[in-house]
């Protein structure tokens, strides 16, 4: 049974107090303005760790920041030939280097799901607080690395695009937006068709076309061959990176549990003791998650796990080769 019909919680977790909101479940504007002092540990920058998923030894490296040409010039002794513009040592019989600086900043898109499929959890926390915990310390840290950043906030209906800036202001828009679309997540959320991952892609290569840095945090529900094509169109002019949120009871359903879900609408129990029902779970959740990593493989993108059964900083930590905090 597919996930995005999962629009309540399994039962494993607490409810929410009346009194206030359960952070397992969603998340406010509070709690992610809270985790800036603890974003501070981790770099998105080119140069990282030798044990970092962002390194080269396990995928392609950063490239960073792009070249802004600056000047055409004379030749000078010991200037770099590759430099070198040979149309216009040709046309004028003299040679000639092109002289680029780097640019000042890098400009980066954190791309968010918040569709119903990411409102599970059977352990810690939903996905989607997982997501927006690992969204809000990516873009405190981008920022204060001296980088332009903005977002795609996306839910099944809504979605908020904040072009890339560096501004701190920019950013508090880009939380507020990422806190609005996880407090519309609920159990008796109407049940509509969702936003394909597709639509989102495409938006996000309008905003970014070239030489940015793309983070997308999704359960990556309902890619499909179009996908496939954005996302190496995606990754051959920017820097992509993909970190997949999972669960980890699709990682390895328990045998014997007994699971109430919904769409808002019809409800459905699931009996992991069914061995048919247990490998249909199973093998929905390791498809789409060999999907996601033949991407890694055919682009060169890297893929950053994190589970919704653990707290988001230190698995960060960890994929990015540094230590326990």
């Amino acid at each position: 049974m597919r996930d995005t019909a999962a629009r309540t919680r399994t039962g494993t977790l607490p409810p929410t107090p009346a009194t206030g909101t359960d952070p397992r479940v969603h998340v406010t504007l509070a709690h992610l303005l809270s985790l800036e002092g603890r974003a501070r540990a981790l770099t998105f920058l080119p140069r990282q760790p030798a044990r970092s998923v962002l390194n080269g030894r396990h995928a392609s490296r950063l490239r960073g920041r792009g070249l802004n040409f600056e000047e055409l010039r004379g030749y000078l002794p010991g200037d770099d030939v590759r430099a070198m513009d040979w149309k216009v040592t040709a046309r004028t019989g003299k040679p000639h280097i092109r002289v680029m600086t780097e640019e000042r900043d890098r400009p980066v898109l954190i791309v968010v799901d918040q569709r119903m499929s990411m409102f599970f959890g059977s352990r810690h926390a939903m996905k989607s607080v997982t997501a927006a915990e690992a969204a809000a310390l990516a873009a405190f840290r981008i920022l204060d690395q001296g980088d332009r950043v903005g977002g795609i906030v996306f839910g099944d209906t809504t979605i908020a695009e904040l072009r890339p800036q560096r501004s701190r202001r920019a950013l508090n828009r880009f939380l507020t937006a990422l806190a609005d679309a996880n407090g519309l997540l609920r159990a008796d959320a109407p049940n509509v068709q969702p936003q394909s991952l597709t639509s989102i892609l495409r938006a996000a290569i309008r905003i970014a076309p070239k030489n940015h840095l793309v983070i997308v945090l999704s359960d990556f529900d309902g890619i499909d061959d179009a996908a496939d094509k954005l996302v190496s169109g995606l990754a051959r002019h920017n820097d992509l990176v993909l970190v997949h949120v999972g669960d980890p009871i699709a990682q390895d359903v328990p045998d014997g549990l007994q699971l109430v879900v919904s769409d808002g609408t019809l409800q459905a129990q699931i009996d992991t003791g069914d061995a048919g029902q247990r490998r249909a779970l199973t093998d929905m959740a390791r498809g789409r998650l060999a999907d996601v990593m033949g991407w890694q493989r055919r682009y060169g993108v890297p893929v950053l796990p994190l589970s919704a059964g653990e707290e988001t900083l230190p698995q960060m930590r960890r994929l990015m080769g540094l230590g326990p905090t």
